[in-house]
Protein backbone atom coordinates (compact mmCIF):
# COMPACT_ATOMS: atom_id res chain seq x y z
CA UNK A 1 0.00 0.00 0.00
CA UNK A 2 1.52 3.25 -0.98
CA UNK A 3 1.33 6.25 1.57
CA UNK A 4 -0.14 8.95 -0.81
CA UNK A 5 -3.54 10.56 -0.42
CA UNK A 6 -5.52 9.82 -3.10
CA UNK A 7 -8.98 11.37 -1.23
CA UNK A 8 -8.57 14.25 1.97
CA UNK A 9 -11.51 15.54 3.43
CA UNK A 10 -10.96 18.21 5.68
CA UNK A 11 -13.85 19.98 8.31
CA UNK A 12 -16.80 18.72 6.02
CA UNK A 13 -20.07 20.00 6.86
CA UNK A 14 -24.03 18.90 5.48
CA UNK A 15 -27.15 19.92 6.93
CA UNK A 16 -30.21 19.40 5.44
CA UNK A 17 -33.29 22.12 7.05
CA UNK A 18 -32.35 21.40 10.58
CA UNK A 19 -30.55 18.53 10.38
CA UNK A 20 -27.04 18.57 10.82
CA UNK A 21 -25.78 15.28 8.82
CA UNK A 22 -22.19 16.14 9.10
CA UNK A 23 -20.64 18.49 11.67
CA UNK A 24 -16.93 18.93 10.67
CA UNK A 25 -16.00 15.40 9.24
CA UNK A 26 -12.13 14.58 8.24
CA UNK A 27 -10.57 11.48 6.25
CA UNK A 28 -7.92 10.60 4.25
CA UNK A 29 -7.34 7.78 2.63
CA UNK A 30 -4.45 6.27 0.92
CA UNK A 31 -3.49 4.95 -2.37
CA UNK A 32 -4.56 1.25 -2.48
CA UNK A 33 -5.92 1.09 0.94
CA UNK A 34 -9.59 -0.10 1.99
CA UNK A 35 -11.32 2.45 4.27
CA UNK A 36 -14.29 1.18 6.04
CA UNK A 37 -16.88 3.49 7.25
CA UNK A 38 -19.05 2.43 9.95
CA UNK A 39 -22.07 4.05 11.56
CA UNK A 40 -25.83 3.74 12.98
CA UNK A 41 -28.30 4.24 10.37
CA UNK A 42 -28.88 8.37 9.85
CA UNK A 43 -25.45 8.87 11.08
CA UNK A 44 -24.03 10.56 7.74
CA UNK A 45 -22.00 7.44 6.03
CA UNK A 46 -23.47 7.77 2.94
CA UNK A 47 -23.82 11.44 2.74
CA UNK A 48 -19.86 11.37 3.08
CA UNK A 49 -19.55 9.10 -0.48
CA UNK A 50 -22.08 11.40 -1.91
CA UNK A 51 -19.99 14.59 -1.26
CA UNK A 52 -17.41 12.89 -2.63
CA UNK A 53 -18.11 12.59 -5.68
CA UNK A 54 -20.81 15.43 -5.69
CA UNK A 55 -23.67 14.32 -5.86
CA UNK A 56 -24.30 16.07 -2.76
CA UNK A 57 -23.03 19.46 -2.33
CA UNK A 58 -21.24 20.53 0.95
CA UNK A 59 -22.42 23.32 2.93
CA UNK A 60 -18.54 23.47 4.18
CA UNK A 61 -15.26 22.08 3.44
CA UNK A 62 -12.69 21.24 1.52
CA UNK A 63 -12.44 17.54 -0.85
CA UNK A 64 -9.69 16.64 -2.64
CA UNK A 65 -9.63 14.12 -5.09
CA UNK A 66 -6.69 12.76 -7.15
CA UNK A 67 -5.37 16.30 -5.48
CA UNK A 68 -8.23 18.66 -6.29
CA UNK A 69 -10.33 20.36 -4.51
CA UNK A 70 -13.67 19.47 -6.19
CA UNK A 71 -15.92 21.72 -4.37
CA UNK A 72 -14.40 23.95 -6.44
CA UNK A 73 -15.12 22.55 -10.07
CA UNK A 74 -17.71 22.89 -12.94
CA UNK A 75 -19.59 20.03 -13.89
CA UNK A 76 -17.05 19.10 -17.01
CA UNK A 77 -14.44 19.35 -14.88
CA UNK A 78 -16.00 16.92 -12.08
CA UNK A 79 -17.47 14.69 -14.36
CA UNK A 80 -13.61 14.13 -15.57
CA UNK A 81 -12.53 13.17 -11.72
CA UNK A 82 -15.77 10.83 -11.36
CA UNK A 83 -15.05 9.34 -14.52
CA UNK A 84 -12.02 7.67 -12.57
CA UNK A 85 -14.44 6.65 -9.70
CA UNK A 86 -16.33 3.66 -9.54
CA UNK A 87 -19.94 3.87 -7.18
CA UNK A 88 -21.35 0.44 -5.95
CA UNK A 89 -24.78 2.00 -5.01
CA UNK A 90 -26.75 0.04 -2.16
CA UNK A 91 -29.70 -1.35 -4.41
CA UNK A 92 -27.37 -2.35 -7.26
CA UNK A 93 -29.10 -0.20 -9.26
CA UNK A 94 -29.61 -2.37 -12.86
CA UNK A 95 -31.62 -1.10 -15.42
CA UNK A 96 -34.50 -3.55 -14.89
CA UNK A 97 -35.57 -3.36 -18.73
CA UNK A 98 -32.05 -4.04 -20.02
CA UNK A 99 -30.04 -8.05 -20.23
CA UNK A 100 -26.81 -8.00 -17.91
CA UNK A 101 -24.96 -7.29 -21.06
CA UNK A 102 -26.97 -4.50 -21.69
CA UNK A 103 -26.31 -3.06 -18.68
CA UNK A 104 -22.49 -3.25 -19.01
CA UNK A 105 -22.50 -2.14 -22.23
CA UNK A 106 -24.60 1.03 -21.41
CA UNK A 107 -22.01 1.90 -18.79
CA UNK A 108 -19.10 1.65 -21.05
CA UNK A 109 -20.30 3.46 -24.38
CA UNK A 110 -21.35 6.23 -21.67
CA UNK A 111 -17.69 6.21 -20.04
CA UNK A 112 -15.83 5.95 -23.25
CA UNK A 113 -17.07 7.21 -26.09
CA UNK A 114 -15.10 5.90 -28.67
CA UNK A 115 -15.20 1.89 -27.95
CA UNK A 116 -15.58 -0.82 -30.90
CA UNK A 117 -18.53 -3.59 -30.65
CA UNK A 118 -15.43 -6.00 -29.83
CA UNK A 119 -13.82 -4.69 -27.56
CA UNK A 120 -17.80 -3.54 -25.62
CA UNK A 121 -17.99 -7.50 -25.82
CA UNK A 122 -14.21 -8.49 -24.71
CA UNK A 123 -14.26 -6.12 -21.62
CA UNK A 124 -18.35 -7.43 -20.41
CA UNK A 125 -16.96 -10.69 -20.47
CA UNK A 126 -13.67 -9.54 -18.32
CA UNK A 127 -15.71 -7.82 -15.56
CA UNK A 128 -18.19 -10.87 -15.37
CA UNK A 129 -15.73 -12.79 -15.47
CA UNK A 130 -14.04 -11.49 -12.55
CA UNK A 131 -17.31 -11.47 -10.64
CA UNK A 132 -17.87 -15.43 -11.30
CA UNK A 133 -20.95 -14.90 -13.27
CA UNK A 134 -20.21 -14.75 -17.31
CA UNK A 135 -22.91 -17.26 -17.74
CA UNK A 136 -25.58 -14.85 -16.87
CA UNK A 137 -24.66 -12.77 -20.05
CA UNK A 138 -28.24 -12.50 -21.36
CA UNK A 139 -30.03 -12.90 -18.27
CA UNK A 140 -32.88 -9.66 -17.50
CA UNK A 141 -32.21 -8.50 -13.65
CA UNK A 142 -35.49 -10.09 -12.74
CA UNK A 143 -33.62 -13.70 -13.18
CA UNK A 144 -30.68 -12.88 -10.87
CA UNK A 145 -30.58 -13.43 -6.95
CA UNK A 146 -30.02 -10.80 -4.62
CA UNK A 147 -25.81 -11.57 -4.44
CA UNK A 148 -26.08 -12.16 -8.40
CA UNK A 149 -27.32 -8.72 -8.71
CA UNK A 150 -24.80 -6.92 -6.20
CA UNK A 151 -22.08 -9.29 -8.24
CA UNK A 152 -23.16 -7.60 -11.68
CA UNK A 153 -23.55 -4.20 -9.78
CA UNK A 154 -19.57 -4.89 -8.95
CA UNK A 155 -19.19 -5.98 -12.23
CA UNK A 156 -20.30 -2.90 -13.95
CA UNK A 157 -18.50 -1.05 -11.59
CA UNK A 158 -15.18 -2.34 -12.81
CA UNK A 159 -16.31 -1.99 -16.25
CA UNK A 160 -14.53 1.44 -16.25
CA UNK A 161 -11.37 0.09 -14.78
CA UNK A 162 -11.77 2.90 -11.66
CA UNK A 163 -8.94 3.63 -9.53
CA UNK A 164 -11.44 4.75 -6.53
CA UNK A 165 -14.46 2.59 -5.97
CA UNK A 166 -16.95 3.56 -3.41
CA UNK A 167 -19.32 0.43 -2.02
CA UNK A 168 -22.08 1.51 -0.32
CA UNK A 169 -23.59 -1.04 1.57
CA UNK A 170 -22.23 -4.09 -0.21
CA UNK A 171 -23.61 -6.67 1.52
CA UNK A 172 -27.48 -5.30 2.74
CA UNK A 173 -30.09 -7.69 2.18
CA UNK A 174 -28.06 -10.95 1.67
CA UNK A 175 -27.72 -14.01 3.73
CA UNK A 176 -24.27 -14.46 5.88
CA UNK A 177 -22.67 -16.56 3.41
CA UNK A 178 -23.89 -14.27 0.12
CA UNK A 179 -22.33 -11.73 2.55
CA UNK A 180 -18.96 -12.96 2.67
CA UNK A 181 -18.81 -13.82 -0.66
CA UNK A 182 -19.43 -10.28 -1.96
CA UNK A 183 -16.67 -9.40 0.98
CA UNK A 184 -14.34 -11.55 -0.62
CA UNK A 185 -14.84 -10.17 -4.11
CA UNK A 186 -14.40 -6.71 -2.83
CA UNK A 187 -11.35 -8.25 -1.67
CA UNK A 188 -10.05 -9.90 -4.77
CA UNK A 189 -10.57 -6.49 -7.04
CA UNK A 190 -8.23 -4.73 -4.64
CA UNK A 191 -5.57 -6.78 -4.27
CA UNK A 192 -6.45 -7.64 -8.34
CA UNK A 193 -6.69 -3.99 -9.45
CA UNK A 194 -4.76 -2.07 -6.90
CA UNK A 195 -8.42 0.28 -6.39
CA UNK A 196 -8.21 2.22 -3.72
CA UNK A 197 -11.91 1.72 -1.35
CA UNK A 198 -14.50 3.21 0.82
CA UNK A 199 -16.58 0.81 1.78
CA UNK A 200 -19.53 2.25 3.69
CA UNK A 201 -21.01 -0.60 5.83
CA UNK A 202 -22.61 -1.65 8.97
CA UNK A 203 -21.96 -5.39 8.43
CA UNK A 204 -19.19 -6.25 10.80
CA UNK A 205 -18.06 -9.64 9.00
CA UNK A 206 -17.09 -7.17 6.06
CA UNK A 207 -15.62 -4.12 7.92
CA UNK A 208 -12.98 -7.21 9.48
CA UNK A 209 -12.76 -8.79 6.10
CA UNK A 210 -11.93 -5.73 3.74
CA UNK A 211 -10.76 -2.65 5.98
CA UNK A 212 -7.33 -2.18 6.19
CA UNK A 213 -8.53 0.74 8.54
CA UNK A 214 -11.98 1.36 10.08
CA UNK A 215 -13.77 4.93 11.14
CA UNK A 216 -16.51 5.01 13.35
CA UNK A 217 -18.99 7.50 12.56
CA UNK A 218 -21.33 9.05 15.11
CA UNK A 219 -23.69 12.21 15.39
CA UNK A 220 -21.79 13.56 12.09
CA UNK A 221 -17.99 13.61 13.56
CA UNK A 222 -15.14 10.80 13.56
CA UNK A 223 -15.89 9.40 16.86
CA UNK A 224 -13.47 6.46 16.43
CA UNK A 225 -10.93 5.12 14.41
CA UNK A 226 -8.09 2.28 13.72
CA UNK A 227 -7.53 -1.10 12.92
CA UNK A 228 -10.68 -3.72 13.32
CA UNK A 229 -8.36 -5.45 16.47
CA UNK A 230 -7.92 -1.86 17.78
CA UNK A 231 -10.97 -0.70 17.84
CA UNK A 232 -12.47 -4.20 19.24
CA UNK A 233 -10.49 -3.47 22.22
CA UNK A 234 -11.49 -0.02 22.38
CA UNK A 235 -12.52 1.12 26.01
CA UNK A 236 -15.22 3.31 24.62
CA UNK A 237 -18.73 1.64 24.95
CA UNK A 238 -20.16 3.25 22.14
CA UNK A 239 -17.41 1.84 19.69
CA UNK A 240 -17.75 -1.66 21.93
CA UNK A 241 -21.56 -1.62 20.97
CA UNK A 242 -20.06 -2.62 17.71
CA UNK A 243 -18.36 -5.69 18.33
CA UNK A 244 -21.41 -7.38 20.45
Amino acid sequence: MDSKEIISIKNLCKSFGENDVLKDVNLTVNKGEDLVVLGRSGSGKSVTIKCLVGLVQADKGEIKVFDVDITKLKNEELNKIRSRIGFMFQNGALYDSMSVRQNLAFTLKHHTKEVTDDEIEKQIIEALTNVGLEESIDKMPSELSGGMRKRIALARTLIIQPEIILYDEPTSGLDTITSREISELILSVQKKYKTTSIIITHDMACAKLTGNRIMILKDGVIHAEGTYEELENNTDEWVRSFFI
